[in-house]
């Protein structure tokens, strides 16, 4: 590998997922842009959103996809909203090797679903509200999303077959 891979995808999607068991089969590092910034930051994303709002967030955020994609031959995910504010899809494009996790509604709430992770924007949320915002929200991320070198559809996934299945995809598209 001579360069990173990002896996870029709404949330759902299986970014940290997949993107752990990629850089587990190929030997790299692995990062989650997420965890990192709260690591980084000494608090949770929400607490930053809370402190700092949406914008302080994203800021935070576009100077820590800077120095992640720095570190060479590493898989990185990064969070849903990553690719849409400032330059940094183009930025992600032109550093490293950019993969959209495409999945349809039906999948992404399968995962949220399945997830341990907590994410406030959904909380309270019936299946029908969370299709809506979910739908709302990919059609302003689309365009965003699109613009990564590769796309991978992806089903619900259960099985850790499935998780070796996409990695072996993935590796084999990422090397073309």
């Amino acid at each position: 590998m001579n360069q990173s891979i990002i896996l870029i995808g709404y949330m759902g999607a299986g970014k940290t997922t997949l993107g752990k068991a990629l850089s587990q089969n190929l030997g790299t590092d692995f990062c989650d842009l997420d965890w990192y910034i709260e690591e980084q930051c000494g608090k949770t994303i929400p607490d930053i959103f809370r402190e700092s709002g949406e914008e302080g967030f994203r800021q935070i955020e576009r100077e820590m996809l800077h120095e992640v994609i720095g570190k060479k031959n590493t898989v990185i995910a990064v969070g849903g909203g990553t690719p849409c504010f400032f330059d940094n899809m183009d930025y992600m494009n032109d550093k490293a090797m950019t993969v959209y996790l495409k999945a349809e509604i039906p999948t992404l709430i399968d995962h949220l679903h399945m997830s341990h992770t907590k994410r406030p924007l959904l909380e309270g949320k019936t299946d029908s509200q969370l299709a809506e915002y979910i739908a709302d929200s990919l059609s302003k991320r689309e365009p965003f999303y699109s613009k990564a070198k590769k796309t991978v559809e992806i089903q619900t996934i259960h099985l850790q077959e499935q998780i070796d299945n996409y990695v072996e995809i993935i590796k084999k598209i990422t090397q073309q």
